[in-house]
């Protein structure tokens, strides 16, 4: 079995559900869903800074992250704002994440790093837009760092 061809999909896989946890944070701060912020149980008043500034930056960028487009760079801004919410918010309060409430920071943080470095996978609207630009049948796709070009079982 080539398991080559699963790199893709599997990171698409990653890509949309990462997107799509990170918009229902953003969704739950700035309207009040999903039982609201998690620290007021309220939607953010409108301005709020950090706070509702974040709950944007979630929203927009997890929406973007989860159809796969402008992938990278919402990703990487994906990713430093989570820095920033690890590194302000949470590491004061003690130096590993387990005792300063910050790991699902961290985690997003790294996962959207991930994505930011790798790409979009097969299913996102940035693949389908590069095959749209690349109309020639017989021009090469570009190769992702998430689909290595020789690996079997």
């Amino acid at each position: 079995m080539n398991l080559s061809r699963l790199g893709g999909p599997i990171l698409s896989l990653f890509r949309i559900v990462t997107g799509l946890l990170f918009a229902l944070h953003g969704l739950s701060s700035i309207f009040g869903l999903f039982g609201g912020n998690p620290i007021t149980g309220k939607a953010i008043p409108l301005g709020t800074w950090p706070g509702w500034w974040a709950a944007l930056i979630q929203l927009v960028c997890g929406a973007l992250v989860l159809v796969g487009l402008f992938t990278r760079p919402a990703a990487l801004l994906a990713s430093g704002s989570m820095a920033y919410a690890y590194f302000v918010v949470h590491q004061p309060e003690g130096l590993l994440p387990l005792h300063n409430g910050g790991e699902l920071s961290a985690l997003f943080c790294w996962s959207f790093l991930l994505v930011a470095v790798l790409g979009p996978g097969s299913w996102a609207l940035d693949t389908l837009l590069a095959r749209r630009r690349n109309d020639s049948p017989s021009a090469p796709a570009p190769v992702s760092a998430a689909e290595p070009s020789s690996v079997s079982v």
